[in-house]
């Protein structure tokens, strides 16, 4: 079987950013199947040329295509780099052979046009993956406002999920909104963590040395720093915590806010907190192994609770208790695996007060840790995963599949 995935956001494991479809994309070839990948050279965190990318591996081809650079502007820029990438992936697309899937993946919504395009003129299924509910999302965040631009874009979402052969999501709290828009339910290949990668027993002594972080407790924040993440409450919480001085909080990746969030640190004086550069996945073991805990964190918005982040999976596998601060199915998780703490979103006083409870009993905090590392190991464990998206896939390009095409 071969597979064409275009990705905008794509990273490698040596990159900073989610690296689900490079980890599905080694498991299936480990079993004798094909992936090309079609990836921006440009980093979606930051707007910044990408550092060298692995190279091809067994079964694994990764091509990039031109895209605008400056997509961290504005919300035109962005848009023009989604579509720059849209029309270079098509082209480049174009030259991949006997392909037997197209897996397209959102957001960016509009990458799925081109993979929908690619598979209807090389006769392939075409597989659409929805990580985001977009454009609801960018609706409820206020970076799209404009009605006209808001039905075009829901016109279409609705004209991708009633193409795809095959829809999935990663989050049970997607599939009413991708059903009720597509008129059938999504198969559900939820986020998750290789627990290989990761040790609970390891202590990140380096890490903690290199960044002088010794005998502190430390909330570490790992990922995106844009609009939705909200690390302005997490500031917040840090003020509050200025009475604890054994807690900081490690604020930990890149993004378009985080030069305002140092500012604004900066301005209140926080001696608590530390802001320290992504880390590819690779590294990012070390990274856990050197936190006390891990902080999730969104805006209050209702949309927002129907997602399953990946840096909760990250914690969880790293044997690391959740100061949570997303409501909704995530909760559900954290809560049922016991691995942490809840605090309503938006309320700094109230995260504030779990990283200070986590702190205040460290043998409590790591039996959370390690709860939530036997859970995951349980439900959420990749390996397991990437066997389900297998079986999806062999189902998807099997003699009696049945196109579903609306």
């Amino acid at each position: 079987m071969h597979l064409l995935l275009i990705h905008q956001a794509f990273a490698a494991l040596n990159q900073p950013g989610g690296t689900r479809h490079h980890e599905l994309a080694r498991h299936l070839a480990g079993r004798g199947h094909r992936v090309t990948i079609i990836a921006s050279p440009v980093s979606y965190l930051t707007g910044a040329a990408e550092a060298a990318a692995m190279g091809d591996e067994v079964g694994i081809t990764i091509l990039r295509a031109r895209a605008y650079r400056a997509h961290h502007k504005s919300f035109v820029h962005r848009v023009l780099a989604f579509l720059s990438f849209m029309v270079s992936s098509f082209l480049i697309g174009l030259r991949v052979r006997d392909v037997d899937i197209v897996w397209g993946t959102s957001p960016p919504i509009f990458q799925g046009l081109t993979a929908w395009l690619l598979a209807r003129l090389k006769g392939a299924r075409f597989l659409f993956e929805v990580r985001d509910l977009w454009p609801a999302f960018a609706v409820a965040v206020g970076v799209l406002r404009n009605p006209l631009l808001i039905r075009a874009s829901e016109g279409l979402e609705r004209f991708l999920y009633r193409r795809a052969d095959r829809l999935m999501v990663n989050s049970p709290g997607f599939v009413a909104h991708v059903a009720a828009r597509a008129g059938r339910e999504p198969a559900l290949i939820p986020n998750g963590a290789d627990v290989s990668m990761f040790d609970p027993a390891a202590d990140g002594a380096d890490f903690r040395k290199a960044h002088g972080l010794e005998g502190r407790f430390v909330a570490l924040y790992a990922g995106a720093h844009g609009l939705s993440n909200d690390l302005g409450v997490a500031l917040e919480a840090a003020r509050r915590l200025a009475d604890a001085p054994q807690v900081v909080i490690v604020l930990l990746g890149d993004g378009k806010e985080k030069p305002a969030l140092m500012a604004q640190a900066e301005g209140m004086a926080l001696t608590n907190v530390r802001f320290l550069p992504p880390v590819a996945k690779e590294g990012m073991a070390e990274a856990l192994a050197a936190a006390d805990c891990g902080i999730a964190i969104l805006k209050p918005l209702e949309m927002y609770k129907t997602t399953y982040p990946n840096k909760v999976f990250d914690y969880l596998a790293a044997g690391r208790p959740v100061a949570l601060a997303i409501d909704g199915v995530i909760r559900d998780v954290v809560e049922q695996a016991g691995a942490g703490l809840f605090a309503q979103p938006g309320d700094p006083a109230a995260l504030a007060a779990a990283i200070r409870q986590l702190a205040a009993d460290p043998a409590a905090a790591r039996r959370m840790g390690l709860s939530g590392r036997a859970y995951l190991e349980e439900h959420f464990d990749r390996g397991a995963l990437a066997e389900q998206f297998e079986a999806l896939l062999r189902e998807l390009v099997g003699d009696g599949y049945t196109s579903t095409i609306s």
